[in-house]
Protein backbone atom coordinates (compact mmCIF):
# COMPACT_ATOMS: atom_id res chain seq x y z
CA UNK A 1 0.00 0.00 0.00
CA UNK A 2 1.19 3.55 -0.63
CA UNK A 3 0.90 4.38 3.06
CA UNK A 4 3.33 1.59 4.05
CA UNK A 5 6.09 2.72 1.72
CA UNK A 6 8.72 5.13 3.04
CA UNK A 7 10.69 7.50 0.84
CA UNK A 8 14.00 6.03 -0.42
CA UNK A 9 15.95 9.02 0.86
CA UNK A 10 14.68 8.44 4.40
CA UNK A 11 15.98 4.82 4.52
CA UNK A 12 19.36 5.92 3.16
CA UNK A 13 19.64 8.58 5.83
CA UNK A 14 18.90 6.02 8.56
CA UNK A 15 21.61 3.64 7.35
CA UNK A 16 24.22 6.30 6.83
CA UNK A 17 26.81 6.49 9.67
CA UNK A 18 26.76 9.76 11.57
CA UNK A 19 29.38 12.31 10.67
CA UNK A 20 32.05 13.10 13.28
CA UNK A 21 31.39 16.14 15.38
CA UNK A 22 33.88 18.69 14.08
CA UNK A 23 34.85 21.80 16.06
CA UNK A 24 32.31 24.52 15.39
CA UNK A 25 33.96 27.44 17.18
CA UNK A 26 37.53 28.73 17.49
CA UNK A 27 37.56 27.72 21.16
CA UNK A 28 36.66 24.13 20.29
CA UNK A 29 39.37 24.10 17.61
CA UNK A 30 42.00 25.30 20.09
CA UNK A 31 40.95 22.70 22.67
CA UNK A 32 41.16 19.98 20.02
CA UNK A 33 44.65 21.09 18.97
CA UNK A 34 45.87 21.22 22.56
CA UNK A 35 44.64 17.73 23.38
CA UNK A 36 46.02 16.35 20.11
CA UNK A 37 49.39 17.97 20.78
CA UNK A 38 49.52 16.42 24.25
CA UNK A 39 48.72 13.01 22.80
CA UNK A 40 51.43 13.20 20.14
CA UNK A 41 53.91 14.56 22.67
CA UNK A 42 53.20 11.60 24.95
CA UNK A 43 53.75 9.09 22.16
CA UNK A 44 56.97 10.82 21.14
CA UNK A 45 58.22 10.81 24.73
CA UNK A 46 57.37 7.11 25.05
CA UNK A 47 59.47 6.16 22.03
CA UNK A 48 62.23 8.52 23.19
CA UNK A 49 62.30 6.62 26.47
CA UNK A 50 62.63 3.32 24.58
CA UNK A 51 65.57 4.69 22.61
CA UNK A 52 67.34 5.88 25.77
CA UNK A 53 66.67 2.53 27.40
CA UNK A 54 68.41 0.70 24.54
CA UNK A 55 71.37 3.06 24.79
CA UNK A 56 71.59 2.40 28.53
CA UNK A 57 71.63 -1.33 27.84
CA UNK A 58 74.50 -0.84 25.40
CA UNK A 59 76.52 1.19 27.90
CA UNK A 60 75.91 -1.46 30.56
CA UNK A 61 77.08 -4.22 28.21
CA UNK A 62 80.25 -2.31 27.36
CA UNK A 63 81.07 -1.60 31.01
CA UNK A 64 80.37 -5.18 32.14
CA UNK A 65 82.35 -6.93 29.43
CA UNK A 66 85.23 -4.47 29.74
CA UNK A 67 85.43 -5.37 33.41
CA UNK A 68 85.39 -9.09 32.62
CA UNK A 69 88.02 -8.81 29.91
CA UNK A 70 90.47 -6.40 31.54
CA UNK A 71 90.15 -7.53 35.15
CA UNK A 72 92.31 -10.66 34.77
CA UNK A 73 95.18 -11.39 32.35
CA UNK A 74 93.79 -14.87 31.66
CA UNK A 75 90.46 -13.66 30.24
CA UNK A 76 90.12 -14.17 26.50
CA UNK A 77 90.01 -11.25 24.07
CA UNK A 78 86.99 -12.88 22.43
CA UNK A 79 84.89 -11.37 25.22
CA UNK A 80 85.44 -7.95 23.64
CA UNK A 81 84.53 -9.26 20.19
CA UNK A 82 81.36 -10.67 21.70
CA UNK A 83 80.67 -7.22 23.17
CA UNK A 84 80.98 -5.72 19.67
CA UNK A 85 78.35 -8.17 18.41
CA UNK A 86 75.99 -7.30 21.25
CA UNK A 87 76.44 -3.57 20.63
CA UNK A 88 75.65 -4.11 16.94
CA UNK A 89 72.46 -5.99 17.87
CA UNK A 90 71.38 -3.18 20.20
CA UNK A 91 72.12 -0.62 17.48
CA UNK A 92 69.80 -2.48 15.11
CA UNK A 93 67.06 -2.53 17.74
CA UNK A 94 67.52 1.17 18.47
CA UNK A 95 67.41 2.06 14.78
CA UNK A 96 64.02 0.39 14.49
CA UNK A 97 62.74 2.29 17.53
CA UNK A 98 64.11 5.54 16.16
CA UNK A 99 62.05 5.17 12.99
CA UNK A 100 58.84 5.09 15.05
CA UNK A 101 60.04 7.97 17.21
CA UNK A 102 60.81 10.04 14.12
CA UNK A 103 57.19 9.80 12.89
CA UNK A 104 55.73 11.29 16.08
CA UNK A 105 58.59 13.76 16.41
CA UNK A 106 57.82 15.12 12.94
CA UNK A 107 54.15 15.66 13.85
CA UNK A 108 55.06 17.43 17.09
CA UNK A 109 57.58 19.68 15.37
CA UNK A 110 55.07 20.52 12.63
CA UNK A 111 52.61 21.71 15.29
CA UNK A 112 55.26 23.67 17.14
CA UNK A 113 56.71 25.34 14.04
CA UNK A 114 53.57 26.38 12.22
CA UNK A 115 50.89 26.63 14.91
CA UNK A 116 52.14 27.31 18.42
CA UNK A 117 55.04 29.47 17.26
CA UNK A 118 52.66 31.67 15.27
CA UNK A 119 50.34 31.98 18.25
CA UNK A 120 53.17 33.11 20.52
CA UNK A 121 54.81 35.41 17.96
CA UNK A 122 52.80 35.96 14.76
CA UNK A 123 55.02 36.77 11.79
CA UNK A 124 52.45 36.64 9.06
CA UNK A 125 49.28 34.99 7.91
CA UNK A 126 49.05 31.34 8.91
CA UNK A 127 49.37 29.09 5.87
CA UNK A 128 46.23 27.11 5.16
CA UNK A 129 48.10 23.92 4.25
CA UNK A 130 50.42 23.77 7.26
CA UNK A 131 48.50 20.81 8.76
CA UNK A 132 48.37 18.83 5.51
CA UNK A 133 51.47 16.69 6.32
CA UNK A 134 49.98 15.80 9.71
CA UNK A 135 46.62 14.84 8.20
CA UNK A 136 48.35 12.75 5.54
CA UNK A 137 50.41 10.97 8.20
CA UNK A 138 47.29 10.30 10.29
CA UNK A 139 45.39 8.84 7.35
CA UNK A 140 48.29 6.71 6.14
CA UNK A 141 51.19 6.48 8.62
CA UNK A 142 54.53 5.90 6.91
CA UNK A 143 58.11 5.97 8.07
CA UNK A 144 59.92 9.19 7.22
CA UNK A 145 63.43 7.77 7.45
CA UNK A 146 64.97 4.58 6.15
CA UNK A 147 66.36 1.89 8.42
CA UNK A 148 69.87 2.63 7.15
CA UNK A 149 69.64 6.35 7.88
CA UNK A 150 68.20 5.69 11.33
CA UNK A 151 71.09 3.36 12.16
CA UNK A 152 73.59 5.93 10.90
CA UNK A 153 72.10 8.65 13.09
CA UNK A 154 72.26 6.54 16.24
CA UNK A 155 75.74 5.34 15.29
CA UNK A 156 77.01 8.88 14.91
CA UNK A 157 75.35 10.14 18.08
CA UNK A 158 76.24 7.41 20.56
CA UNK A 159 77.42 4.06 19.30
CA UNK A 160 80.59 5.16 17.49
CA UNK A 161 82.13 6.03 20.87
CA UNK A 162 81.26 2.63 22.30
CA UNK A 163 82.81 0.93 19.29
CA UNK A 164 85.94 3.04 19.74
CA UNK A 165 86.29 2.10 23.41
CA UNK A 166 85.90 -1.59 22.59
CA UNK A 167 88.47 -1.33 19.79
CA UNK A 168 91.04 0.29 22.08
CA UNK A 169 90.43 -2.32 24.77
CA UNK A 170 90.74 -5.16 22.24
CA UNK A 171 93.98 -3.75 20.83
CA UNK A 172 95.36 -3.44 24.35
CA UNK A 173 94.33 -6.99 25.15
CA UNK A 174 95.98 -8.66 22.16
CA UNK A 175 99.12 -6.51 22.35
CA UNK A 176 99.90 -6.77 26.06
CA UNK A 177 99.10 -10.38 26.92
CA UNK A 178 102.59 -11.70 26.10
CA UNK A 179 104.21 -9.01 28.22
CA UNK A 180 102.67 -10.66 31.25
CA UNK A 181 104.66 -13.85 30.69
CA UNK A 182 108.02 -14.24 32.48
CA UNK A 183 110.82 -12.70 30.46
CA UNK A 184 113.77 -14.86 29.43
CA UNK A 185 117.42 -13.75 29.64
CA UNK A 186 118.31 -11.34 26.88
CA UNK A 187 114.76 -11.23 25.56
CA UNK A 188 113.62 -7.94 24.18
CA UNK A 189 110.37 -6.89 25.83
CA UNK A 190 109.24 -5.08 22.71
CA UNK A 191 106.28 -7.05 21.37
CA UNK A 192 106.75 -8.21 17.80
CA UNK A 193 103.95 -8.05 15.29
CA UNK A 194 103.86 -11.81 14.91
CA UNK A 195 103.08 -12.13 18.61
CA UNK A 196 100.15 -9.75 18.25
CA UNK A 197 98.81 -11.80 15.34
CA UNK A 198 99.19 -14.99 17.35
CA UNK A 199 97.33 -13.47 20.32
CA UNK A 200 94.47 -12.38 18.04
CA UNK A 201 93.64 -15.96 17.07
CA UNK A 202 90.09 -17.00 17.87
CA UNK A 203 89.81 -20.77 18.14
CA UNK A 204 90.54 -22.30 14.73
CA UNK A 205 90.47 -18.86 13.05
CA UNK A 206 94.00 -17.49 12.56
CA UNK A 207 94.88 -14.17 14.14
CA UNK A 208 95.52 -12.51 10.80
CA UNK A 209 92.00 -13.30 9.63
CA UNK A 210 90.52 -12.00 12.87
CA UNK A 211 92.47 -8.74 12.61
CA UNK A 212 91.42 -8.31 8.97
CA UNK A 213 87.75 -8.86 9.81
CA UNK A 214 87.89 -6.41 12.73
CA UNK A 215 89.63 -3.83 10.53
CA UNK A 216 86.98 -4.28 7.81
CA UNK A 217 84.16 -3.94 10.33
CA UNK A 218 85.58 -0.73 11.78
CA UNK A 219 86.18 0.68 8.33
CA UNK A 220 82.43 0.27 7.69
CA UNK A 221 81.64 1.86 11.06
CA UNK A 222 83.92 4.82 10.28
CA UNK A 223 82.35 5.27 6.85
CA UNK A 224 78.80 5.42 8.14
CA UNK A 225 79.84 7.58 11.11
CA UNK A 226 81.61 10.34 9.16
CA UNK A 227 80.56 10.30 5.51
CA UNK A 228 76.78 9.76 5.60
CA UNK A 229 74.96 13.08 5.26
CA UNK A 230 72.25 14.10 7.69
CA UNK A 231 69.26 15.31 5.68
CA UNK A 232 67.39 16.81 8.64
CA UNK A 233 68.47 20.40 9.26
CA UNK A 234 67.59 20.08 12.94
CA UNK A 235 70.47 17.66 13.36
CA UNK A 236 72.96 20.26 12.16
CA UNK A 237 75.64 21.62 14.46
CA UNK A 238 74.26 24.12 16.93
CA UNK A 239 70.62 23.14 16.52
CA UNK A 240 68.52 21.60 19.26
CA UNK A 241 67.33 18.11 18.35
CA UNK A 242 65.16 15.60 20.20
Amino acid sequence: MPGDMSPPSLSIDRNRPPSPALPATPMETINTMVHYYRGELGRMAGWRDRIDRTTNWAITVVAALLSVSLSTPTSHHGVLLFAILLITLLLMIEARRYRFFDVYRARVRQLERFYFAEILNPRGQLALDWAEPIAKSLRKPEFLISYRDAACRRLRRNYCWMYLILLLAWALKISSSTLQRPATAGRDMTLAFDHVVANAALGPVPGGVVIALVALFYAVVAYFSFTVKMSDSELAHGSVHV
